[in-house]
């Protein structure tokens, strides 16, 4: 062991301990952590002992008025200084680089090449050994925070499956944790995003939609429809849209069938923007966001005039005999079926909101085959309904035009894992209590993209209707194969969707707000994998915003044992995993064309149990669903009671 004694002089404990470095080689002089070394260092940080540096030491400010010129350049010069003691240092205790800056008062000893593992580790405890040296530290890069998915504690959010992180029980679902952890719909400055609800007007006290709700309108101009005693005016309140026996006697309501009141616009709204991790109720897809109730429609439906009126007055247009509304709204929703082909005064409707920026959500309609108006209408987004599974609802309308798909809901005997959860009325006729409900149908698949369109708002609002369109449908999920027969011209039932017939694929949140300032790292989800498996990371669907393209890939560990990403630069890269158990977690980030960097996160693990491996966080998989989650702990307890029963003492049987 070598040991330099106390009354030695500095030159020679310096000579006899770069004589001891040669010596110890990898002995073990002072403790790091494999933390510090796993990671690939391009550097060294050095502190220098008190003394090393004279030009540090001997000019100290000392002046009273502390003059930041002279400061400065004191300082220069002991940059200077401490750059020629580090070189000697480094050469000394046998480390190569290529220059020595200045870090403060510390030094950064560049390296020729980077390093990791044990050649770092070695690097550092020669420098460390060297008596003019008080610390080293590896300079790494240091990753920045990762956003969280976000979970609210609303207490029917578990039971809003179609919100949750998609997976093998529910791949439909919309990845709405992973988008909050990028907004969750507030600005970052300006006004929050208008979201118009042009249906049968809202319940104004319902506790989930306090502080939620902007002055609407009731632009419904027939009074027995209306069902509150009067025609237009300023209170889109929802009386109840409920049709008698007695109803059916009036010329208005020729055709029309009895039914209990729907509560329609306010389960929409509730959709959209209910109060958000209140510890009550429902989650709404946009926290930020703000409903603009317009009233159309009451008992069994609205006047074609008053729902155009409402999708103008909503936009900021003008409506005659009516103020203009003061807070136009960036989305509309519109949420009816279709009863005839788009007509002329439909698409005029259409194109002038969509001229004035608002985009108009529809849709696809409930008849189970070819699409009607709105949905056939040019320039809006037309949304199928699909499964939990994501195969198309037996229910659902379908066609060229439909642009993407959304869950919305289907019956099982036990609805409140299939069916849709929002706010609601326990009214069968007028208002009684505000409560949560179950509904099933197309008109609550579109809010749903309503809302994710308004977080994408939230994050960029020059997003014209076009492009909110575009990117959402770029952001989509591919239709899964189920092994079903494939939507045909007459599907009115459950079937595959496909690109032809349910739109681009199944509605992202996460994606989608991804693409709505830059790209979107895309991974494919990843199955079982077992230790000593050769792991493929696939981002080749990563995708940028339509005026840009992806051009470059980057694939990194952040944790579990270290590997080698082979083709870390590419689309597609593999990994030879290690063959103990572990959970490993990667990153992608992709570059566009314009310079914006998007970034996405998942993990595996990697067990004997074939225990299902997470999959993407940012890019639509499920590393931080339940199931993985339950998944990941049943695997930790089984190591756990695996190690208990080797260690415990054999007892005989009775």
């Amino acid at each position: 062991m070598c040991v330099a004694a106390q009354g030695i002089s500095r030159v020679i404990a310096r000579f006899a301990a770069v004589a001891c470095l040669g010596v110890l080689g990898s002995a073990a002089a002072w403790a790091q952590t494999s933390g510090d070394v796993e990671k690939a260092a391009s550097g060294l940080l050095i502190g220098l002992k008190p003394g090393v540096n004279k030009e540090l030491a001997d000019n100290a400010d000392r002046s009273p008025t502390r003059d930041r010129v002279r400061a400065q350049a004191r300082w220069s010069r002991a940059a200077h200084a401490g750059q020629t003691e580090a070189i000697r240092v480094a050469r000394e205790a046998g480390v190569s680089i290529r220059r020595s800056t200045a870090s403060g008062d510390a030094q950064v000893l560049g390296l020729e090449r980077p390093l990791k593992g044990q050649a770092l580790s070695d690097a550092m405890r020669r420098l460390r050994l060297h008596p003019d040296v008080a610390w080293v530290e590896p300079d790494v890069l240091v990753p920045r925070l990762q956003a969280l998915p976000v979970v609210p504690n609303d207490t029917k959010f578990v039971q809003q499956w179609h919100l949750q992180t998609p997976d093998p029980t529910r791949p439909a679902a919309l990845n709405l944790p992973a988008a909050w952890a990028r907004t969750t719909g507030t600005p970052i400055a300006g006004a929050p995003v208008v979201v118009a609800v042009v249906d049968s007007g809202v319940r104004l006290d319902h506790p989930d939609l306090a502080g939620k709700l902007l002055p609407g309108r009731d632009l419904i101009s027939e009074l027995d429809i209306a069902n509150d005693g009067n025609g237009r005016d300023d209170d889109p309140s929802d009386p109840g849209d409920w049709v008698s026996a007695s109803d059916l006697h009036k010329p208005v309501f020729a055709g029309c069938s009895t039914s209990d009141s729907s509560w329609h616009g306010t389960f929409i709204s509730g959709q959209i923007a209910a109060a958000t991790d209140n510890a009550s109720a429902v989650a709404g897809l946009s926290w930020g966001a703000q409903v603009l109730p317009v009233r159309v429609s009451g008992k069994c439906g609205a006047r074609l005039s008053d729902l155009l009126d409402g999708v103008r007055w909503a936009a900021g247009l003008p409506v005659e005999g009516q103020p203009l509304n003061p807070h136009p709204a960036r989305v509309i929703n519109l949420s009816f079926g279709g009863d005839a082909l788009c007509s002329p005064a439909y698409q005029e409707t259409i194109d002038a909101a969509t001229a004035a920026g608002a985009l108009v959500v529809v849709a696809a309609g409930n008849g189970g085959g070819a699409l009607k108006r709105p949905a056939d209408c040019q320039r809006v987004l037309a949304v199928a309904s699909v499964q939990r599974d994501g195969s198309k609802a037996s229910y659902s309308s379908f066609g060229a035009n439909v642009a993407l798909s959304a869950p919305g809901g289907s019956w099982s005997s036990t609805p409140q894992d299939t069916l849709i959860t929002s706010i609601t009325n326990s009214g069968l006729n007028g208002p009684v209590d505000n409560t949560v409900g179950l509904k099933q149908g197309t008109s609550f698949a579109a809010p749903q993209a309503a809302g994710v369109a308004s977080l994408m708002l939230s994050v960029n609002p020059a997003l014209t209707p076009e492009q909110l369109i575009e990117r959402m449908k770029v952001a989509a999920r591919p239709h899964g194969n189920l092994g079903l027969p494939a939507c045909g011209p007459t599907s009115s039932q459950v079937c595959q969707c496909t690109t032809d017939t349910c739109g681009a694929g199944l509605l992202d949140a996460d994606r989608a707000v991804q693409l709505a300032s830059g790209p979107a790292a895309i991974i494919d989800a990843l199955g079982s994998v077992l230790p000593g498996s050769l792991l493929t990371l696939d981002g080749r669907r990563s995708a940028a915003a339509p005026s840009a393209v992806v051009v470059s890939y980057r694939w990194t560990q952040l944790a579990g044992p270290p590997v080698v990403i082979t083709a870390d630069d590419q689309a597609l890269a593999t990994v030879q995993l290690p063959t103990e158990e572990a959970e490993y977690r990667f990153r992608l980030s992709v570059t566009d064309s314009d310079g914006q960097v998007g970034e996405s996160e998942f993990r595996v693990l990697a067990s004997r149990q074939n225990v299902l491996a997470g999959a993407a966080i940012g890019g639509g998989g499920g590393a931080n669903s339940l199931l993985w989650g339950a998944a990941f702990w049943a695997w930790v307890l089984g190591l756990g009671l695996a190690q208990y029963r080797q260690r415990r003492p054999t007892v005989g049987a009775a």
